[in-house]
């Protein structure tokens, strides 16, 4: 073996950045494009050292490949789980060439050195993320060897460069051609942040499916997001802005969207989107949500989904103007035409005819139009995160509501069987809307809407003003107990028959003599639903 003369040939002291690549090791997973990668450091006259399948890939497309048991004198042991853990690898990695200290020392033990690494991992998440797999199965896909090249060739970025992504693949050879096999400083640092940030993702991977087994809140949560999409902007144009989806999520709110037509995205629109969808969610029927910053300003159900949206619309169509708009159900010609008519920011469905979706082009070509094609689940057991200063807060997600033999009857009369679907309609949208909440529902369609509201009297006061119509026979939902019997008077003054609201207060026995007395009734959750 020649590895002496090889040493003493390549390993000689250089300035940072300034080694010629030499000599490569390659050991991939994913091998998409590694063997036009290696063919062309062979056609540089670069030395490839490869292990186990990779070697056997390269060497079955005609690529000169030198095994890593040449390279180390150990071979590889234990069905590879061990293969290229060898202090000569690690060596000829992390020795620093301007330094004639560790240049003598990598000599003196007959080191080779290793100038570039392209190496991606084991696939742990898709293994994690695949239904009925085995914990054993899991654990042999949390790759020992290949970290531990990739963070030593990024630590010594200067003499030594880390390739983790097959899309790096072309630019770096082009920079090796035009360079006479060296990579500048910049790119070499370039890799490094990617390499890091590359094993930093696996490793929460890793240490998140170890946690969702033991832990609801552990001691140090970690958590990657990966960025999908640059923003034209953040809530105000003077804030840039980007939407990043979290690493091993089952679901975010832009999978298997489509964009069909219309503008980029915004960081309002993404918000909007959202909470959309999440109300959205709770409705199997035919159902349309109209949100406006951040906030229902519509929700109905009906037979279609175009009887859906008039009635979503006819809630506030003065607040609707330039929404979000989401359908569980596709667009047809007809309710295509009802939607050209309104200015919808965005507009989110199941599938377009194509006769509907000329019509919406050519109406309102800036309008964002969406298709949703995602039929997966999101994981609801997944916590809620929401950033404060230097910190998170992090709580389950607020996903259920209660169920009727749950509640409580409060009031003397009983609510009807159709009071209760009422109640039951407008506790669930309640539940999507900011405190204090107060929503006020109809036949399956909100009539008017009360949110963020300092105080829940006034919540109810604007309620009852956004109605459209009388409210006789209506009910309301309040997303927290009525500290006062002032706001439940307004309404039932109104014309609210039905009430449902958590209970609680202190002078809860108030409130429900007010509703005695105008003949309504109540029911008690005993659980509240902000949403701040």
């Amino acid at each position: 073996m020649e590895s002496g003369t090889k040493a003493d040939r390549m390993l000689g002291s250089a300035a940072a950045g300034e080694v010629q690549i030499g000599r490569a090791l390659l050991s991939v997973s994913d091998k998409t494009g590694i063997i036009e990668f290696a063919r062309g450091l062979d056609e540089l006259g670069i030395e490839i050292v490869s292990t186990g399948g990779t070697a056997r890939e390269l060497g079955e497309a005609g690529i000169p490949v030198r095994s890593i048991t040449d390279l180390t004198g150990f071979p590889e042991i234990m069905d590879g789980r061990v293969k290229t853990l060898h202090p000569k690898l690690y060596a000829g990695l992390l020795a620093v060439r301007s330094n004639i200290d560790h240049v003598e020392s990598a000599r003196e033990h007959d080191v080779e050195p290793v100038d570039l690494v392209c190496v991606n991992l084991y696939p742990f998440e898709r293994t994690a993320a695949t239904r009925g797999v085995s914990d054993a199965e899991v654990i042999e896909n949390i790759d020992i060897g290949g970290p531990t090249m990739i963070r030593a060739a990024a630590k010594n970025f200067p003499f030594a460069a880390p390739v983790v992504s097959p899309e790096s693949y072309d630019a770096v050879l082009a920079e090796l051609r035009d360079s006479d096999r060296r990579l500048s400083l910049q790119t070499r640092e370039s890799l490094a942040a990617e390499a890091f940030a590359y094993t930093a993702r696996y490793d929460t991977a890793i240490v998140r499916w170890f946690q969702e087994r033991n832990e609801d809140f552990p001691p140090l949560m970690l958590r990657a997001f990966e960025r999908v999409l640059e923003l034209p902007y953040g809530e105000n144009p003077h804030q840039r802005a980007a939407y990043y989806t979290q690493v091993g999520a089952r679901t975010h709110v832009l999978s298997m969207v489509a964009q069909l037509s219309g503008k980029e995205l915004s960081f309002n629109n993404l918000l909007d989107l959202d909470s959309a969808r999440l109300l959205l969610a709770e409705f199997k029927v035919p159902a349309c949500v109209i949100v406006k910053h951040n906030n229902p300003c519509g929700v109905a159900l009906g037979s279609t989904a175009l009887e859906a949206y008039g009635r979503a619309l006819a809630c506030d169509p003065m607040s609707a103007y330039g929404g979000v708009a989401c359908l569980n159900k596709r667009v047809d010609a007809e309710l295509a035409a009802a939607l050209g008519e309104q200015f919808i920011e965005v507009l989110l469905a199941r599938g377009y005819d194509d006769d509907a979706l000329e019509q919406l082009t050519s109406k309102r070509r800036n309008m964002r139009i969406l298709d949703d094609r995602e039929r997966r689940n999101p994981n609801l057991l997944d916590p809620a995160l929401r950033q404060v200063v230097g910190g998170m807060l992090v709580q389950d997600r607020d996903s259920d509501v209660e169920e009727r033999a749950d509640m409580q009857v409060v009031s003397e009369r009983r609510p009807s069987e159709t009071e209760y679907q009422e109640l039951a309609f407008a506790w669930r949208v309640c539940k999507h809307v900011r405190s204090n909440a107060i929503v006020l529902t109809r036949g399956g369609a909100t009539v008017g809407i009360g949110a963020g509201q300092m105080s829940r009297v006034d919540a109810v006061q604007i309620a009852i003003e956004k109605a459209q119509s009388s409210l006789a026979g209506a009910v309301l939902a309040s997303d927290a107990f009525f500290p006062f019997a002032d706001g439940p008077k307004l309404a039932l003054e109104a014309g609210i028959t039905a009430i449902i609201q958590p209970g609680g207060s202190v002078r809860d026995p108030e409130v429900v003599e007010a509703v005695d007395n105008a003949g309504a009734s109540m029911v008690f959750t005993s659980r509240r639903h902000f949403r701040h």
